[in-house]
């Protein structure tokens, strides 16, 4: 039953992959499209959810802000330091609703809208949508023979966060591609270059790697963001080792639009990977 379930969610996922024109993330038994929302005016959208599991779940959604660092790593903002510009951002923002129980292989919708201010300054405002799975409760166990009395049990709380961007006005944005090396990790080979980022908006698309006389990408890994708050980032892509050599030498790195962007090169540089 479970397997016959796992296959229509499987199914629904693609509908939505093809609907959305994007990815769709899965974060233990949650299924979320988009993966990635952008509004440029008044007009709303939605976030479906979907439980692949096989007992009902409960997510709690929120907004939290999160500001890139320059290893493209996010770092979680207090809204109670936060900005005029990130104020703003929490206060156009409004979904509903907060709270889904999710029946196994049951979609539901978070609506999401937004109502942008009189006045406010062109520029591109982000936060972050979190969904956070509560665990169920459960009746306190005996101490299982301690003397105390007391037992403890762990139970890991996983979450989805997907960004949602707000632009007013008429934003551009230029992206460079720089020093592409290899490095030698504790957890294995990794592909690293630095990624800048001009103008007055985030740049986001899939990296793409092919070798000089050969058509088929030897490389490619989607979801790669550079967000306004910083000018640029480091990289860092875990490869495979058997896929080393074959990075190894002349290549060309594109850094291309997602195909609901229009796919178009956001930039590219052809260089030699030590």
């Amino acid at each position: 039953m479970f397997a016959f379930r796992r296959a229509r969610a499987l199914a629904w996922l693609a509908g939505l992959s093809f609907l959305f024109g994007g990815p769709v993330f899965a974060a233990g038994d949650l299924l979320v499209a988009p993966t990635r929302i952008i509004l440029n005016g008044a007009r709303g959208t939605e976030v479906v959810l979907n439980n692949i599991g096989n007992e009902p779940a409960t997510y709690r959604v929120s907004l939290e802000l999160r500001r890139m660092l320059p290893d493209g790593s996010l770092e979680e903002i207090d809204p109670a330091t936060a900005d005029a510009h990130d104020a703003a951002t929490l206060a156009m923002i409004s979904y509903a609703p907060r709270r889904v129980v999710l029946p196994p292989n049951q979609p539901q919708s978070i609506r999401i809208g937004v109502r942008v201010p009189q006045g406010l300054p062109d520029g591109e405002y982000r936060a972050h949508m979190l969904f956070r799975a509560i665990p169920d409760a459960r009746p306190v166990e005996s101490g299982n023979g301690r003397k105390d009395g007391v037992s403890i049990a762990l139970t890991p709380i996983y979450g989805v966060t997907i960004p949602i961007i707000v632009r007013q006005g008429s934003l551009a944005a230029t992206a460079a591609i720089a020093n592409p090396r290899i490095l030698r990790e504790k957890e294995g080979p990794a592909l690293a270059f630095t990624l800048s980022r001009s103008g007055s908006r985030s740049v986001y698309g899939q990296i793409r790697i092919t070798k000089p006389g050969v058509a088929k990408p030897v490389f490619e890994v989607r979801g790669i963001a550079v967000y306004a708050e910083i000018p640029e980032r480091t990289v860092k892509l875990a490869i495979p080792e058997d896929l080393v050599a074959t990075l190894t030498g002349p290549v060309k790195i594109e850094y291309l639009e997602d195909n609901e962007a229009g796919g178009g090169t956001i930039a590219s540089l052809d260089a030699v990977i030590r």
